[in-house]
């Protein structure tokens, strides 16, 4: 059987030692390893030992990997997979690394569960359905994510849907109160909201603009429609202004009247 005739540190990494055999450099391993299989000089190490020994050096190095991964945040269970595979570290080496790093606390999905609800409900203004679906895609399991999620109370969802509200309405003020309504429901829902809370931000969102208001946004946008079509014959022209002030979402009555004082100028 072969021989360990020396074990040496190596110079670029002090946790890390070569072991030579019968006089000839075999393989390193980690420190830990030599510790658990107690390798000293003299030692005599069989085939299975050789294994066995090259199988805890490939745990401990993807562990140390998985570490320095954890170094930057906090990640899910998911993503330390997924870091090693794309290593190509092989599964099983994975599933011990995963079961250290639980073991160790290094990982742990409940509380990165909630670390992420909290950081994505402070500091962005997304809605619990769209954070439900990001944590989903990190693998973790719908009970925590149910758990988690109870520290978005409704309460505090419901202020940032109320804020997106108003700041909405006021950037898009040369809209009609139809059309703005119409683009609130979009975006509220493409940020995550539920159709409930989208439809309860709106009603409270002050969004009577007045008719004042209302005919100045009509306005903005008869003149440029009118800049289109003033080449057509009167029913023609009339017929497109309607169709596209309408669509618009201003009421006919109010198309109507625009129509007349465009006609007066």
């Amino acid at each position: 059987m072969p021989t360990i005739t020396k074990i040496s540190v190596q110079e670029k990494n002090k946790d890390r030692y070569n072991i030579f055999l019968d006089e000839k450099y075999a393989f390193s391993v980690d420190e830990d390893v030599i510790i658990k299989h107690q390798l000293k000089k003299g030692m005599e190490l069989d085939e299975f030992s050789l294994s066995e020994i090259a199988y805890q050096d490939d745990i401990r190095k993807a562990y140390n990997r998985a570490i320095q991964f954890l170094s930057k945040r906090m990640r899910s269970e998911k993503e330390v997979h997924q870091y090693l595979a794309e290593k190509d570290v092989d599964e099983m080496i994975i599933r011990e690394v995963i079961h250290k790093l639980y073991e160790y606390r290094f990982l742990d999905d409940k509380e990165y569960a909630i670390a992420f609800v909290r950081t994505s409900m402070n500091t962005t203004d997304k809605g619990s359905r769209v954070i439900r679906g990001e944590l989903r895609e990190k693998g973790i399991p719908e009970n925590l994510i149910d758990i988690a999620l109870k520290e978005y109370s409704y309460e505090k969802e419901f202020k940032t849907a109320c804020m997106l509200c108003e700041k909405f309405v006021q950037k898009n003020s040369r809209d009609s109160t139809r059309v703005i309504k119409q683009k609130l429901e979009g975006m509220l829902y493409r940020k995550g909201y539920s159709m409930e809370m989208i439809q309860a931000a709106i009603t409270e969102t002050d969004m009577d603009k007045g008719e004042d208001l209302e005919m100045a946004a009509l306005r903005t946008h008869a003149e440029k429609a009118h800049r289109k079509f003033s080449h057509l014959s009167d029913f023609e022209y009339e017929q497109k202004m309607k169709q596209t002030l309408y669509r618009k979402g201003f009421a006919i009555e109010l198309i109507e009247q625009m129509m007349v004082e465009l006609k007066e100028e």
